[in-house]
């Protein structure tokens, strides 16, 4: 009995010191976190984080960054800002991330900016728009990959110079995002186009739009162009009322997002055919580096990639370039390697903007068509996010750090 117990022991303190340096030669992995509107705005996070999670698994194949494996600690924020930090907190201090990124709505994208700033780590806003991320808000501790309202309004307005429309309806959600897009359509529309005017202006609450009410406003009011910043189950309401009671016939529409396909498959065969948008014509896009994405993706996941795909998986590339650069995941040393770094991405070269910490990630620019039985993008143009940037001098002005 003595004998067999010896034995078993002699067995048990083998293994154990054939596995010890095995064990000590993998290092703890580098842990991220992540938060976002999962369960509220599912149609665009749910592909983004199947983009990220497809980069990340590519990655570590590859062995990781600095040696290590890239752990990504996910979390839903509830897609309120009381929520958003709490969460945040939770990753900071009881996960130990070294730094944090994610969010959608543009409220939740301030309201993380602001931990991050308090906190001092590192948040990289990878979905809100709303200018204030990067301007009036924006700090020592925050990037955005994603282009602003004011670029990706930029380029629509620039599309409206030749349509001769002067009077302009707006209707857009009331929550941070609409209202930043509105103010600066009503900025830049008078600045590019003469003699242009706002003649109606609809804010109806986000995800509660009276889509019978919101039309007869701005049928009333006689616009020659309409501005829509609506998405998702509003944008759903207000195409539908509005090609029954045809306000959109001989207007020129200018749509923020609505060429994206996520907004764009729940609307079918419903599609405004015409308006120009900013959007992502995936399947039209011939790069072989974007290809290359497409046919993992869907490999992958048997479908087809949203706009969400692609920035969930260009997001965490860049993480892993900033951590190659950086030499650590220490706050200081991401920053300054985050500060004027080139990215060579799949849809081309993006640089992070030292001075405003604001991406130069571009937008495709087209006209809606329907495409069988979905929409589409026709006479589309990728816009280099750098030609539409705030000058130095905005944004200098705006900041506060």
């Amino acid at each position: 009995m003595a004998k067999t117990s010896m034995t078993r022991w002699l067995v048990l303190g083998l293994g154990l010191a054939l596995a010890g340096p095995a064990a000590q030669a993998q290092p703890a992995p580098i842990k991220i976190g992540e938060l976002n509107s999962y369960s509220k705005w599912a149609a665009f996070t749910v592909p983004y984080r199947q983009g990220w999670q497809l980069a990340l698994d590519e990655i570590n194949a590859k062995g990781g960054v600095l040696g290590r494996k890239i752990e990504i600690i996910s979390r839903d924020d509830g897609a309120t800002t009381g929520d958003t930090t709490r969460v945040a907190d939770e990753l900071v201090t009881r996960e130990g991330v070294s730094f944090l990124f994610g969010s959608f709505l543009s409220n939740v994208g301030v309201a993380m900016a602001d931990y991050a700033n308090q906190k001092k780590i590192l948040y990289i806003a990878a979905e809100p728009l709303t200018d204030a991320i990067t301007m009036a808000q924006g700090n020592h501790y925050t990037f955005r990959v994603r282009p602003s309202n004011f670029m990706q309004v930029g380029m629509l307005v620039d599309q409206a110079k030749a349509s001769g429309a002067k009077r302009w309806a707006i209707v857009a959600p009331n929550y941070e995002y609409g209202q930043s897009a509105a103010e600066v359509f009503k900025r830049l529309i008078k600045e590019r186009v003469p003699g242009a005017e706002i003649v109606a202006e609809q804010y109806p609450a986000l995800g509660k739009i009276e889509a019978g009410a919101t039309v007869s406003a701005i049928e009333q009011a006689k616009p020659d162009g309409i501005f829509n910043v609506t998405f998702g189950p509003d944008l759903t309401q207000f195409v539908r009322e509005g090609n029954a009671r045809g306000l959109f016939e001989g207007k020129f529409i200018l749509s923020l997002l609505t060429g994206e396909p996520e907004w764009l498959l729940p609307l079918k065969d419903e599609i405004p055919e015409g308006w120009t948008v900013t959007g992502y014509p995936w399947d039209e896009i011939k790069d072989p580096k974007h290809k290359a994405f497409v046919d993992a993706y869907q490999t992958k996941y048997k479908d087809t990639p949203r706009l969400g795909s692609l920035l969930g998986y260009m997001v965490v590339n860049m993480i892993r370039d900033t951590i190659e650069r950086a030499g650590s995941v220490e706050t200081e040393a991401l920053i300054k390697a985050f500060k004027d770094a080139k990215f060579d991405t799949v849809i081309g070269p993006v640089t992070m903007r030292g001075l405003d910490h604001q991406s130069t990630m571009g937008a495709w620019v087209g006209k809606l068509v329907l495409k069988g039985t979905h929409g589409g993008m026709t006479d589309w143009k990728y816009n280099d996010g750098a030609s539409f940037m705030p000058s130095e001098a905005e944004a200098k002005a705006a900041r506060k750090d």
